[in-house]
């Protein structure tokens, strides 16, 4: 008996050990402890957040990105100068262009931007330059890959070599930027159904990772991801319009009618004049439907952009 009772105190001993180890102690090992704003974090909140409802994130966030990609998140300094860049060249651009005090974009603009440093790459080999979600979330990609000490913004070419190093913002990023945020806007608001049936027999859908941009005028389109389907058409007139000059959007027009006179296999007999009514629907439509003439957004775009190339690394980073 007297085994007994020592077996069961040793027993009972044990169980309160174990319950007492089930107890939590320390430091969780799951940290969801937002991390302490620094200096920039605070610029984004009175420069995004507080004037336009903006989220700007950099910091790598597993819910927030594709898991069926391998993508990395930015360095701050490259975040930095996309921030500032953004800001100069895309939200200060429609805000200079509506002076409203930043009305039109407070209520039309993404509510969130989510920056990664490495490009994304689909299966069919495609490169994805940037995604918009439901008018509401932007992701840009390819930051670390931004030349701080050489910025380079080709305006004045419509089909400059994509590899070319320093990058080329306008393509990377400008360019994007206004293509999704036309999305957003025709999402809204939508325009006349007479735009996609100008030319869909021309239109190369799965195949436009194929086309090289200079190929697709002579079908009746500006750039080869507008071949791939007419929302993306429509996106693509109006960010190529806005972001190259008067010239460069012009020779897209003679390469089209040069293959057309040298009679270049499959080419769009009909492809200036169809090209033609699709840039007076998407002028048209911005015009009346939001206000936004794209002359005189192109002006300030291409003014914004010269400047920008006069910047130096000191002046990206600058917070201001």
């Amino acid at each position: 008996m007297k085994y007994l009772k020592i077996l069961m105190l040793f027993v009972a001993a044990i169980a309160f050990t174990a319950c007492d180890d089930d107890e939590p102690s320390g430091t969780s090992i799951f940290d969801t402890t937002p991390p302490e704003r620094n200096e920039f974090d605070t610029w984004i909140l009175n420069t995004f957040t507080k004037p336009y409802n903006i989220t700007l994130l950099y910091r790598y966030q597993d819910s927030e990105t594709n898991n069926s990609y391998n993508v990395v998140p930015p360095t701050v300094e490259k975040a930095k100068a996309m921030a500032n860049l953004m800001k100069y060249m895309w939200l200060d651009a429609y805000n200079e262009l509506m002076d409203d005090d930043g009305l039109f974009m407070k209520q039309y603009s993404f509510r969130e931007f989510l920056f990664i440093g490495s490009h994304q790459y689909n299966a069919n080999g495609s490169r994805v330059l940037g995604t918009a979600e439901g008018g509401l979330k932007v992701t840009l990609f390819g930051l670390n890959h931004l030349d701080l000490d050489n910025i380079r913004i080709v305006q004045d070419q419509p089909f400059p070599d994509h590899d070319d190093d320093p990058m080329d913002l306008n393509y990377y990023f400008f360019h994007t930027m206004h293509h999704e945020f036309c999305h957003i806007l025709t999402q809204k608001r939508d325009y006349t159904t007479e735009f996609r049936a100008i030319s869909p027999e021309w239109q190369r859908m799965g195949d436009w990772v194929n086309v090289r941009d200079y190929q697709a005028p002579k079908w009746g389109f500006v750039t080869g991801y507008a071949t791939s389907e007419y929302n993306e058409d429509f996106a693509e007139i109006y960010s190529t319009y806005v972001t190259i000059t008067p010239e460069a959007f012009q020779e897209i027009f003679n390469v089209a009618k040069k293959d057309i006179d040298d009679e270049v296999e499959g080419a769009n007999p009909n492809a200036i004049l169809q090209l033609q009514q699709k840039v007076d629907i998407v002028k048209s439509y911005m015009k009346d439907s939001w206000g936004i003439d794209m002359d005189k957004l192109r002006d300030i775009v291409l003014r914004r952009g010269s400047e920008i190339m006069q910047w130096d690394r000191e002046r990206l980073l600058t917070l201001n």
